[in-house]
């Protein structure tokens, strides 16, 4: 437009478009997230301090080769930091950007996917899973055995990866019985870890006669699990599902959508959050892929990746990859109430639903102070998890020590992202967020949620 037609409009209009011209330039580019001192949304600089302090120690110490971690408050990025390195055999410096192996905070991605099919009208959380895969009907129930005298009980339930790939070492067979499913497995038993699959001995060392084949889809796995025994009658305790339950959940949205589960998560989450680096795709050969590495007794040794992260299985339970800046979006979108940068995924209420308690932490199972949402642990007593956390944050981690939370009683959500599991940094990394937090988003200074 010419100045010369620009000055033959209202004037109304020519304010309104330069008030929506700042608006955009405050934003910064389309779909990537705004930036703010922490002063400006109540946090405190010093204070942040103390998280790069830790992620320094830890690296000493030879807990992991390096971290990024960031923080967001009121939908703006407060502090985004890379330390250590990415691959210590090439001494590569660790970048924000960096592409990280983000295993079971894939289990949320596919938590949001249902809860859209059930925006819908396509799912239910009482629907049993034999109404979406029919070979799922008369399920069973492993009951133990007592051990035969002069032996030990049965052994410890064995990782169970996607597809039921891992873990096949020298696992002695449980001994057990199977008696009929008192009632059906149902969507919300998965998304709650309460339906009993593959989430213990026995159904560990059964899921090894289905397990998914080199070159299986998840379409070829789930139906076969059918015939896995579960672990315990549906709903009456807690145990974690690794991968079965979400990797089930994940063949549901297929089927109700008509979509293969990676264009799925692509299409409705990835692209309207401009989550261009998230992927289940194994990015082989990407410089910013960060090395994985295990800790042994001599110090930290390049790892494998997972068999399952071959580009065809699509592992719902942990098959994604994703930097902290791509899953920060994804954070925010939750603690925004379902929207970000103009895009709605979810409603309000629906949010609501996933950080609800539906699984208390007085169920087996469960620890004190978290009780479990849905496909989200969710904090209900901050007192007795000896956490800084504020009660009804929610989140998840993975494996390879990678963490999220979501506090929208403030309005915060935190990343932390390397490639060594690390539960003590974690949880400390929690605490040295929240001490940062001084005051309250002025924005919101005066609201109610």
């Amino acid at each position: 437009m010419s100045g010369h037609e620009l000055l033959k409009m209202p004037r109304r209009l020519v304010l309104l478009a330069f008030a929506m011209v700042l608006v955009l330039w405050s934003q910064g580019p389309l779909g990537a997230a705004s930036t703010a001192r922490p002063e400006d949304v109540g946090l405190s600089s010093d204070r942040l301090q103390h998280v790069g302090e830790l992620v320094q120690r830890h690296i000493a110490a030879g807990s992991f080769s390096g971290a990024v971690t960031l923080v967001a408050r009121d939908g703006r990025i407060v502090y985004h930091q890379a330390a250590g390195l990415m691959d210590l055999e090439a001494k590569k410096p660790m970048v924000k950007d960096g592409i990280f192996r983000i295993m079971s905070m894939t289990k949320p991605v596919i938590g949001v996917s249902i809860l859209m099919m059930m925006e819908e009208g396509k799912v239910r959380l009482q629907d049993p899973i034999s109404k979406f895969i029919p070979e799922w009907r008369d399920m069973t129930v492993g009951v133990p055995l007592a051990a035969p005298a002069g032996r030990g009980g049965a052994p410890a339930a064995a990782a169970a990866a996607p597809g039921g790939r891992a873990g096949r070492g020298a696992q002695e067979a449980p001994r057990y019985y199977t008696v009929p499913v008192e009632r059906e497995v149902t969507i919300r038993d998965l998304l709650t870890h309460t339906g009993g699959l593959v989430s213990g001995p026995i159904s560990s060392y059964a899921n090894r006669a289905v397990a998914a084949g080199a070159k299986e889809t998840l379409a070829d796995y789930t139906p076969r699990l059918g015939k896995v025994p579960l672990e315990f009658q549906p709903g009456t305790r807690w145990a974690y599902s690794a991968a079965a339950a979400f990797d089930t959940l994940s063949r549901v949205v297929e089927i109700v959508s008509g979509m293969p589960i990676d264009r799925f998560v692509k299409q409705r989450i990835f692209d309207p959050l401009q989550m261009k680096d998230t992927t289940y795709i194994p990015p082989t050969g990407n410089p910013r892929l960060v090395k994985l590495y295990s800790r042994t007794p001599e110090g930290l040794k390049p790892a494998s990746d997972p068999v399952f992260m071959n580009g065809v299985y699509f592992s719902g339970g942990g098959g994604l990859f994703s930097t902290a800046e791509d899953y920060a979006q994804f954070a925010m979108m939750l603690a925004n109430n379902g929207e970000l940068n103009g895009h709605r995924l979810l409603s309000p209420r629906l949010i609501d639903l996933m950080d609800s308690v539906f699984a208390p932490d007085t169920l087996p199972g469960r620890t004190k102070g978290e009780s479990f949402g849905l496909s989200v642990r969710v904090v209900n007593d901050p007192v007795a998890r000896n956490s800084f956390l504020t009660e009804g944050s929610f989140g998840w981690s993975g494996a390879f020590g990678t963490h999220f939370w979501v506090d929208r009683k403030e309005h915060l959500i935190a990343i932390a992202m390397t490639q060594t599991s690390n539960q003590e940094f974690l949880r400390d990394f929690e605490n040295m967020v929240m001490q940062a937090v001084v005051g309250s988003v002025p924005s919101r200074t005066g609201t109610t949620n």
